[in-house]
């Protein structure tokens, strides 16, 4: 074995390592992409339900001072 052959199988490995790096990182990137837009969408979700929550409170809530008096006064 030759040192030019040693070099050329390190190369072929350096080269193999490098190629599947790339494609876990591709996947990593679409799976980060993919979280990103899942995480927005829950946000919009939560602030949405954040308002409706707020508007059945107000709608629920008891105020005396809105309410006829009883029929006996």
């Amino acid at each position: 074995m030759t040192l030019a052959t040693t070099l050329e199988e390190r190369l072929t490995e350096l080269e193999v390592r490098f190629a599947f790096l790339e494609d876990t990182v591709a996947v990593l990137n679409r799976t980060v992409a993919a979280h990103d837009r899942l995480l927005g969408d829950m946000r919009e979700e939560f602030r949405r339900l954040r308002s409706e929550l707020g508007a059945v409170r107000s709608s629920l809530s008891h105020d005396p001072a809105s309410e006829p008096p009883p029929p006996h006064y």
